[in-house]
């Protein structure tokens, strides 16, 4: 039998909203044995370096132990046995419904220098935005003149749609017009609030809502570039971005550990509720299932709820279009070690 605890959080709108934790045994977890738990370790070996709490940091260390038989035979057994020794999964929920969504990192064709085909900047933070929140609207960055002639540009690129997507996920991959790959991260914001294009397309009558997706948006923009371009200012925010040199083009982009994430392991939750580093068991239903062990390494500004995951899919356009479909129920499990599990249920199971 699961057990459970009651405690509560405050809501944006200042109201108690209740938070229960239920403690789980593995047996509860639909599809747990079929899972290759070698890849989560390896996965959550990424970032438990980083975990500074001394149960996080000894099961670090008793990872990494495991890590030299990761990829033999028995790998998969070893690492299932390792989750299951040292973990409890605990049910974390606060009244609201589960919903999973997915991202992924934009890949645009660009340039370091602009020129005929290439004439739309990345940009990096001017220092008096970082300064005054908030600083100018999108549309006063893009049709006035306070970014002009300071060197501000990281790259240009040929598609201003593309790029206003690239700001949306907040990280992605330049393909250089002369060879290479430029990768760029979140390096700030105007300070204003992201305002659904999507919803607004909705509100206007132009689409229904089940009919909005990214894909959807690009193609009704393109279509209609005058309308299109005047839509896209309807977001005020702006993001700018940071050149990422220390990571390998072969690796994921950035997640909030700073550490790289790993397509269909990497997940963003909202850490008021899921601890950054932890394992998740994910329980995606909807047109596709996905049962299988991620690693909580990621955050969004969307990512809102103690039932609330966006899965990362990896890079480019078919995880793009892979990631712009999902929106889907289930559950998400948090994996906790044993004492921090016992700590939020004391009556265990």
């Amino acid at each position: 039998m699961a057990a459970s605890i009651l405690g509560a959080v405050v809501t944006a709108s200042g109201a108690a909203a209740e938070v229960s934790y239920t403690m789980l045994d593995f047996s509860q977890l639909d599809g747990w044995e079929k899972d290759n738990h070698a890849s989560a370790l390896k996965v959550f070996l990424e970032t438990c370096p980083d975990l500074k709490d001394q149960d996080w940091h000894n099961l670090c260390a008793l990872a990494q132990s495991q890590a030299p038989i990761l990829a033999q035979p028995e790998g998969i057994l070893a690492a299932r046995r390792f989750f299951e020794l040292f973990f409890r999964p605990v049910l974390i929920a606060d009244g609201a419904p589960a919903l999973f969504t997915g991202y992924f990192e934009p890949e645009l064709e660009g340039s370091r220098y602009r020129t005929a085909r290439y004439r739309y900047p990345v940009y990096k933070m001017p220092p008096e935005a970082g300064l005054n929140s908030p600083w100018l609207s999108r549309r006063d960055i893009l049709t006035g003149d306070a970014m002009q002639g300071r060197g501000l540009e990281i790259a240009w690129v040929d598609d201003p749609v593309e790029l206003f997507f690239l700001q949306i996920q907040g990280s992605g991959r330049i393909k250089l017009n002369g060879g290479g790959i430029l990768r760029v991260g979140y390096g700030g914001a105007n300070g204003h609030p992201y305002r659904s294009i999507g919803m607004e397309m909705v509100r206007r009558g132009i689409y229904k809502a089940h009919q909005v997706s990214a894909q959807v948006i690009k193609s009704w923009v393109r279509r209609n570039p005058v309308d299109g371009a005047e839509l896209l200012l309807h977001n005020p925010s702006y993001v700018f971005f940071r050149e990422i040199r220390k990571i390998r083009p072969s690796k994921g982009p950035l997640g909030a550990m700073n550490r790289s994430i790993t397509t269909l392991r990497s997940l963003a939750v909202d850490p008021k509720y899921t601890p950054l580093g932890a394992p998740v068991w994910l329980e995606k239903d909807g047109e596709t299932q996905m049962r299988r062990l991620m690693i909580a390494q990621d955050t969004g500004s969307a990512i809102k709820g103690a039932q609330r995951g966006d899965i990362f899919y990896g890079t480019g356009d078919s995880a793009g279009q892979a990631a712009g479909r999902l929106r889907d129920p289930g559950r998400m499990v948090v994996l906790l070690p044993i004492q921090r599990g016992f700590a939020l249920v004391p009556d265990g199971f």
